[in-house]
């Protein structure tokens, strides 16, 4: 039975709407980026009286926009890898092994996602600099305490997901793989991880953006050498002036990597998604 034509108009309506609602602020971003400082700071027009890409040559030299960029990968990528090889190893224990406070492992890496980020700045605000003063090891201000402590975050979701994704997988393929005469770490990688690959991207993408657009603690855990892109965007505004058209220049390109990542990636990120969210 076909739908009403009342639904089909009221559907149409919202969809474009809702695409307007989408495509507005990025129409917006685009325009301001190819005008002048003067036409943007201006009376706002829809359609640019002068279109001009200095903006995007600016950007490198208002700002050391092109360190802050090699910090976020850096970072980004670290938290990446770091996130994903340790929630394979946590997922797969707690997905195929029993043992005595499994349940209480799991619930309590859950519940951690409940509490702000907030609340968590200062104590390790403290841990860091205590133990910088205690071992000389300089965790603040340094990428190496930012990818740990991106780590707090993303890694909870990561093994949680992963432990829904590996229950998926028939561990049947586990015992053929045993008597084949594989180990449990035989198993775990030529079998199990092959079929668990769209739930592994999906956990990648989600430690690359939490890591990548992260502000908060960025903005307090690095300094001028370390910072990120997120935080380096503020750069833009200074006490005499801001630079809007370049804001939505650099803005534009901060985006790339993670748009880019997703759309190549965003068939293995739905299938991880769903997989990995029910058992």
């Amino acid at each position: 039975m076909a739908p009403p034509r009342s639904f089909l108009w009221a559907r149409r309506v919202f969809l474009t709407l809702l695409t307007g609602f989408v495509l507005v602020p990025v129409y917006v971003m685009v325009s301001s980026s190819l005008k002048p400082l003067a036409d943007v700071t201006g009376t706002f027009r829809w359609l640019p009286t002068e279109l001009t890409i200095r903006p995007y040559i600016d950007i490198w030299s208002t700002v050391p926009l092109g360190r802050y960029f090699v910090n976020s990968l850096i970072v980004a990528g670290a938290a990446t890898v770091c996130s994903v090889v340790i929630a394979v190893f946590s997922a797969y224990a707690v997905s195929r092994y029993r043992f005595r406070g499994r349940r209480v492992f799991t619930v309590t890496v859950l519940s951690t996602q409940m509490f702000p980020g907030i609340l968590f700045l200062l104590p390790l605000f403290l841990i860091y600099v205590n133990i910088g003063n205690a071992t000389g090891i300089a965790l603040f201000g340094s990428r190496g305490g930012l990818i740990l402590t991106y780590l707090t975050f993303s890694l909870p979701f990561s093994i949680w997901m992963l432990i829904g994704y590996f229950d998926s997988v028939p561990r049947d393929l586990d015992e053929a793989a045993t008597v084949d005469g594989c180990g449990p770490l035989g198993a775990l990688f030529r079998v199990v991880v092959p079929a668990a690959v769209p739930g592994i991207v999906a956990v990648a993408v989600y430690a690359f953006m939490t890591a990548w657009g992260e502000v908060l603690f960025a903005s307090v855990m690095t300094n001028d050498t370390t910072r990120t892109l997120a935080v380096g965007l503020q750069g833009y505004s200074t006490l005499n002036d801001v630079y809007w058209n370049q804001i939505m220049a650099a803005s534009l390109v901060v985006s790339v990597p993670v748009v880019a990542g997703f759309l190549l990636l965003q068939r293995y990120l739905v299938a991880g998604l769903t997989a990995g969210a029910v058992k």
